[in-house]
């Protein structure tokens, strides 16, 4: 995980962000592959409700005591692998799509947790070299060859089923693409 300041100099203003990919007050989103939390936290402060998920309960624990110590009370914390049992209205997944090994499957079980009209955004890092995309003076991200292309999320989160609705610009070294599940 990275070291402490490094999410606050990589998004200064998450509020931000994460309207501009839809997030609303009224939503119940799933933070998937939610790590230490930092971002659970944030959606936390805008959302109804917020599903962390993770497959590692240590990680879980320390987003528990970031939200509880933030004053969060509105998040539920699930250690699994396999996804939420009812419908929601979001997905949100940052800086882990470029580790997926079957990305349009995994769209596909996402597709599947929706509710008609929810939406999946996916924020991943800009096919630039590593050693050009620093934070707090450290190369940061992804090894090279794992980024994608908006293009690339794209072709592997349409072929799960979901339609893109808009991609979205975040500086300064990333982009987020933002899906929906079609009405029935």
């Amino acid at each position: 995980m990275p070291t402490a300041g490094w999410w606050e100099a990589l998004w200064p203003d998450p509020a931000s962000f994460l309207a501009k990919v839809g997030v609303k007050p009224s939503m119940e989103i799933i933070d998937l592959c939610s790590g230490d939390g930092w971002f659970t936290l944030q959606i936390a402060k805008v959302a109804r409700e917020v599903i962390a998920i993770d497959i590692d309960p240590s990680l879980l624990e320390v987003a528990r005591q970031g939200l509880t110590e933030g004053a969060m009370t509105n998040c539920k914390y699930v250690a699994v692998a396999r996804l939420c049992p009812h419908p929601v209205d979001f997905v949100f997944l940052a800086n882990a799509f470029h580790g997926v090994p079957d990305r349009p499957r995994f769209a596909k079980s996402v597709a599947a947790i929706l509710k008609p009209g929810g939406l999946f955004a996916i924020v991943n890092w800009h096919q630039r070299p590593r050693e050009e995309t620093t934070i707090l003076g450290e190369p940061r991200g992804p090894k090279c060859k794992l980024r994608l292309s908006p293009e690339h999320t794209v072709m592997a989160v349409h072929a799960g089923g979901l339609k893109l609705t808009q991609l979205v610009e975040i500086p300064p070294y990333q982009y987020g693409a933002v899906f929906e599940r079609q009405a029935v």
